[in-house]
């Protein structure tokens, strides 16, 4: 199981892959960077996202219903540790944001984010493996 390090290294072999962080959205704090930043400042990029991931992660609208039975009780709470949100694609005329949420044993409050060239990258897979890695990392 991959570390943030080893994860943001596997994150920027994507085709297209721009820049990526691994952010704390409670805090708007960056556990994790590497390559590029959409405004050339890191840790402001991890802030303004986070500000986003944040808005998506606590709307009651985006809430797993209660009634639906193919959800367990931990995504059906919005309160809970698990985000109601898997993940936030923002497009761009030149690229898209990605941020993936990451469930952990403690709060769940970090995303991965990814920055994909528009013209190099491939939204559908990007978007699948950074699923794949969310469920394999470890922060310790």
């Amino acid at each position: 199981m991959p570390g943030i390090d080893e994860c943001l290294l596997e994150v920027m072999r994507l085709p297209g892959a721009r820049g990526a962080a691994v952010v704390d959205w409670t805090s708007g704090l960056a556990l994790g960077t590497i390559g590029d930043s959409p405004n050339g400042d890191h840790e402001a990029a991890a802030a303004e996202t986070a500000e986003v991931a944040r808005m998506a992660a606590e709307q009651p609208a985006f809430a797993v219903p209660a009634s639906d039975p193919s959800t367990s009780s931990k995504q059906r709470d919005v309160k809970g540790t698990a985000p109601p949100v898997e993940d936030v694609i923002v497009t761009t005329r030149a690229g898209y944001h990605i941020l993936r949420f990451v469930e952990t044993a403690f709060d769940s409050s970090v995303f991965l984010h990814l920055w994909l060239d528009r013209a190099e990258g491939n939204l559908a897979l990007a978007r699948i493996r950074l699923g794949e890695m969310a469920e394999r990392l470890v922060l310790a």
